[in-house]
């Protein structure tokens, strides 16, 4: 036994250490000023400071050891406006002090020690507009709340007063607010109120008082000085059945609106409870903690006008349609655990049409109660009912088919009905096909396994929003599982799914309407890209606590996933914890109004340069807890940028220039906020800066290397230019060369100046058309047609002289024509005629004339030792304007005739 006590001893001995070492570390030092305010709670003192700045106009010194406060310290701010010295050991508020701050217009006292308040304490406090003196000692002397002509709002509660009268003569007369809460008033007299003013006082608070029988029974005089009275709360008092009643006649001369009886120990009520109310106009009625078991027929018959009804925390056992007789005009109802269960009651009952009376109930609330069950017309008769909360009830339901709230049917204004943790375990087809009007459908924390196909949303054809979260992970969808709720724009499956996503069509696809999607924690492992085609709108895409590890890696069948291809509109996106080790560059292309992106919790180790350059309306980047070791500015400079919030903390940095010189700078410069900017980016390498903070990294030590940088980026450049230049010749030099030949004939003719009338005379053609048979069709078809434009051909079988020898017209044709075009073929190479004669000629007629007489226009690829057996010709024998390819691309034709006549064009004398 000695050595429990010893051991107990040393706990409390620990706690009480501990608590006094955690007070001394929320100690301040000094008193924080800012924007004419200075805050000097909490800092041990004993008396106002005096070195403040003199224009400040609110001052806090609460939670110190003030046992006075001192005029002449006060003085030396006249202009506040504002003091606060509540939880302090003051004894007196001190004559002078409104002399020494004129101007106070908020005074807060509470939690001290005035025992004496006299007329000269608040002496020239008449600017004042709100005065706490709650939980002191009181004892009023004289008329100390006279002066107060401009008090608003004045707390006198838990002071041990023994009265309300706080006064002998009128006064106060614009006093708004009187709480009295917390006194030992155990009786309310005709003249306890008749110090105030009959119409300005609204609300007064008169909670936890031991009121008994009102000395001023049923004459209406306790609350008639305060007619004018809105609000009244009596919480915490205790009120039997007698006392309620009378207080009920009392009130009955008055302006209340809000009644609020709280934990009153009212365990019983009649039909007779509030008959003094029935003269006023109530709205609001809060009867909640009252452990009250049963409401009588007719006990609200009183309230015509109520608006808004309380029966939180009760025990009620059984609802009738009775129950709720007369109140025509309510619009809202509590009933969150009013009607509960326990080892000693059975379940409550709620009889059919037990609501049928409130004809304008706007919202029910039945959450996390306990009945038997819904009956079919439990919620019959309530053609107003906008909101039906049932969360976390007990009602034994588990499946919900269509007749479960077919009475809601005659509810055609319901918008939101709530069934989170009601143990629902499946939904019937047509379960909601009565809610046509339904816009929001909480399902979240239920048992719900089953294989969505699309008819248990049947008939919700104006849902907006779709809650089936946390459900076990029980739920498989298919491609029709929201075929019949297009409209929705807000879908919640966290931790709700089993099975796959990779389903063609995606079971998102109907929803062209959809802005929130949370797919969390489903460890999700396989979808395609596909997934989100069609939601154009969607915003917010949740998929953290999930497995798509694969669905990025290049090494996946079919190359990276990239299912963002069709959220160009995205503002959120959260892929925390889902095991990835790399992003493909294109994962975030257009996603230009991204605004929140999280990828923390994750491997990353790499990221491609230029993988953020889309993000330009990037403000909060959270890649925290990965494997990154370098932040360069081509990856990070893009999304930085414009930051206002990144959280990178907790990776391995590489502490060296290459790696983090840039990110090191911008830390430092920043404007953003970054958490755990000094603690949570910490190096791993090198040796030199291992486990020191990224702020210590020292740049100076880069310099040196970026006259080398500079260097290599030039040579860079000229590398990779020299690359581009060569590919682009090798790919599209056709297309240069045929704009170049259409700038030089632009610039300096067509032909040049060789090639001018006279030599026109010369030559009666301009070319001698050699070709084989088989390409007559050819020549017919694209050389021909360049005789309209400019040129004059001579060919054999159209323009020999009839009756002279093919001999002689060769040679006199030939020598005839400026130039001597052969169409190069095969077919051209095995033709006799060709070889040993024609070829021959014009091979006379080059040396005769000059390199450019002979043209060769190529149909085919003629390698060279063929050209050279066959026409005694090779290509170095001519100019490169003379060799003219045929192309294989149709859009290279007019190149093909832009070079040919250019080739025709050109003069034969060599300069």
């Amino acid at each position: 036994m000695a050595r429990q006590k010893a051991v107990l001893l040393l706990l409390v001995c620990v706690r009480i250490l501990g608590s006094c070492m955690g007070d001394a570390r929320l100690q301040k030092t000094t008193c924080r000023v800012a924007s004419g305010k200075a805050d000097c709670s909490r800092m041990n003192l004993d008396a106002v400071p005096r070195d403040l700045p003199a224009d400040i106009t609110s001052l806090d010194v609460s939670h110190n050891r003030l046992h006075a406060l001192q005029a002449s310290t006060l003085a030396l701010y006249s202009s506040l406006s504002e003091l606060d010295a509540s939880y302090n050991s003051l004894t007196t508020l001190g004559q002078g002090l409104c002399e020494s701050v004129p101007l106070i217009r908020r005074l807060d006292v509470q939690r001290n020690q005035v025992h004496l308040l006299s007329d000269n304490d608040l002496k020239s406090c008449s600017h004042l507009t709100r005065l706490d003196l709650s939980d002191n000692r009181l004892k009023l002397r004289g008329e100390p709340f006279s002066v107060l002509n401009n008090l608003v709002w004045l707390d006198v509660s838990r002071n041990k007063l023994t009265s309300a009268r706080l006064g002998s003569r009128p006064q106060l007369p614009r006093l708004a607010t009187l709480v009295l809460a917390g006194n030992d008033i155990a009786t309310l007299r005709a003249d306890d109120f008749s110090f105030l003013n009959e119409s300005s006082v609204l609300v007064l608070g008169l909670s936890a008082l031991p009121l008994k029988e009102p000395q001023c029974l049923r004459t209406n005089d306790c609350f008639k000085p305060v007619a004018g009275l809105r609000d009244l709360m009596l919480d915490g008092s205790n009120l039997n059945p007698q006392v309620l009643s009378s207080l009920c006649w009392e009130l009955s001369e008055t302006a209340v609106r809000n009644l609020s009886l709280r934990n009153t120990q009212t365990l019983t009520l009649s039909n007779t409870t509030f008959q003094g109310l029935g003269k006023t106009n109530l709205t609001v009625l809060d009867l909640s903690n009252n452990q009250l078991s049963d409401i009588p027929k007719g006990t609200f018959q009183w309230f015509p006008l109520l608006e808004n009804l309380s029966l939180e925390h009760n025990n009620l056992k059984h609802l009738t349609n009775g129950t709720f007789l007369g109140l025509r005009s309510l619009k809202q109802l509590n009933l969150r655990k009013a009607l509960t269960k326990s080892h000693m009651s059975a379940y409550s009952v709620i009889d059919d049409f037990s609501f049928q009376p409130l004809v304008k109930l706007e919202y029910l609330c039945l959450e996390q109660t306990v009945f038997r069950n819904i009956t079919e017309n439990v919620f019959a008769g309530l053609p107003n009912l906008r909101r039906l909360d049932l969360g976390w009830s007990s009602t034994g339901l588990r499946t919900v088919s269509n007749a479960t709230f077919a009475a809601l049917a005659g509810s055609p204004l319901l918008q939101r009905l709530n069934l989170t943790g009601m143990a629902i375990r499946k939904l019937g087809p047509g379960a909601f096909y009565s809610l046509g009007n339904l816009t929001t459908l909480v399902l979240s924390h239920n048992f719900i396994s089953q294989r969505l196909t699309g008819e248990e949303f049947r008939g919700l054809g104006s849902a907006t929003e779709l809650h089936l979260s946390f459900n076990q992970q029980n739920i498989s969808l298919t491609p029709t599982s929201f075929v019949h709720v297009p409209t929705l724009r807000t879908l919640m499956l966290a931790r709700a799914l089993t099975g796959t996503l990779d389903l063609e069509p995606s079971p998102f696809q109907p929803l062209v309407n959809l802005s929130v999607l949370d797919l969390s924690n489903n460890n999700i492992a396989n979808i395609n890209s596909g997934l989100l085609d069609g939601l154009h709108q969607l915003s917010v895409l949740k998929m953290q606590h999930n497995n798509l590890a694969r669905v990025w890696k290049n090494a996946n069948p079919g190359g990276p996933v990239l299912f963002l291809r069709d959220a160009r509109n995205l503002s959120v996106l959260e892929l925390d914890y889902n095991g990835l080790d790399e992003v493909p560059l294109v994962a975030f292309r257009g996603l230009w109004r991204l605004r929140v992106l999280s990828l923390g919790g994750n491997l990353l180790n790499f990221l491609r340069d230029s993988i953020f350059d889309d993000l330009v309306s990037l403000r909060y980047l959270w890649l925290q807890k990965n494997m990154l070791t370098s932040v360069r500015r081509e990856t990070f400079g893009v999304p930085l940028a414009g930051l206002a919030e990144l959280r990178m903390e907790h990776n391995p940095f590489d502490c060296t220039c290459d790696s983090v010189l840039w990110f090191a700078e911008w830390l430092n410069a920043t404007n953003a906020s970054v958490p755990g900017r000094a603690t949570g980016y910490v190096c791993n390498t090198p040796p030199a800066y291992f486990n020191r903070s990224m702020l210590d990294f020292q740049p100076d030590s880069c310099k040196d290397l970026r006259a080398f940088q500079a260097l290599f980026a030039l040579s860079q450049s000229l590398v990779l230019g020299l690359m581009f230049l060569a590919f682009l010749m090798h790919f599209q030099g056709w297309r240069v060369r045929f704009y170049w030949n259409i700038v030089t004939n632009r610039v300096v003719g067509m032909r040049d100046g060789g090639y001018n009338d006279l030599a026109r005379d010369r030559y009666e053609y301009d070319a001698y058309v050699v070709h084989a048979e088989e390409d007559k069709r050819w020549v017919e078809r694209s050389l021909l047609p360049l005789e309209d434009e400019q040129f004059c051909f001579f060919l054999e079988d159209r323009d020999a002289v009839a009756g002279c020898s093919a001999l002689a017209n060769i040679v006199d044709n030939m020598r005839r024509s400026r130039k001597i075009l052969f169409v190069v073929t095969e077919a051209l190479l095995k033709d006799p005629w060709c070889r040993r004669f024609k070829a021959q000629h014009a091979l006379h007629q080059l040396m005769d004339e000059s390199r450019d007489a002979l043209v060769l226009v190529f149909l085919q690829d003629v390698p060279d030792h063929r050209l050279s057996q066959a026409l005694l010709l090779r290509r170095a024998m001519l100019k490169r304007r003379c060799l003219v390819h045929w192309p294989l691309q149709r859009e290279r034709v007019g190149a093909f005739r832009q070079e040919l006549q250019l080739a025709l064009a050109s003069s034969n004398r060599v300069r």
